[in-house]
């Protein structure tokens, strides 16, 4: 780590005590929510911290590998989405053990990555409940932009929801519906496939 980027992560993290919130820190660590330090900072804030610096790879990678809560999270925020290899992805995901964390990453850094679309149809595979998760998410912000899968896109994609649907896990099973809903919002023609697909009237 340079010298340079070591004093912006000493100055970030310097910074957290100042907006530390405990009731809200107490309150994730009772659901779970388990790192080493949570300050219990507010998203607006670290959004208002992340404005202050430009997208910079080095102080992201020094960022996420503090196990600091909104270390992890300014690290989404500040990754240059065209410099971040998918080794590295694969690194943060398995480094990931909470549901803010991925839909942190998948909203603020995840779905702007070149190879997004190939990231959520592989995690949408997976057993692991926060990858599929992502996967889902991700999904949904593509298909919100207008991006249309091709046709084995659409088969994988029915299959795997169609289970993802009923799963043990609350935050599978709402990413999926949301997704649903946006892969309806496509067209006609989509919402067709699914509820033949899905068998869901509401569709």
């Amino acid at each position: 780590m340079t010298e340079q980027t070591n004093e912006k992560l000493k100055q970030i993290k310097q910074s957290f005590r100042l907006l530390m919130n405990g009731v809200a820190s107490r309150s994730m660590r009772e659901k779970g929510a388990d790192y080493k330090i949570n300050w219990g900072v507010s998203l607006p804030d670290l959004q208002r911290m992340a404005s202050e610096y430009d997208k910079d790879y080095d102080l992201a990678i020094a960022l996420w590998k503090e196990d600091i809560r909104e270390c992890k999270i300014l690290a989404t925020m500040l990754m240059p989405v065209d410099k971040m290899p998918v080794e590295v992805v694969d690194i943060w995901m398995e480094q990931t053990h909470t549901q803010e964390m991925v839909e942190m990453a998948s909203f603020y850094l995840y779905q702007h990555l070149d190879y997004a679309p190939v990231l959520a149809y592989e995690w949408i595979a997976s057993a692991d409940s926060l990858r599929q998760m992502a996967g889902y998410l991700v999904l949904t912000r593509l298909f919100a932009r207008g991006q249309e899968p091709n046709e084995r896109g659409i088969n994988e994609f029915l299959d795997q929801v169609s289970t993802a649907l009923t799963d043990e896990h609350a935050g599978v099973q709402h990413a999926a519906m949301n997704c649903v809903t946006r892969f309806v919002d496509l067209g006609e023609e989509y919402g067709k496939m699914a509820r033949k697909a899905l068998r869901l009237d509401f569709l």
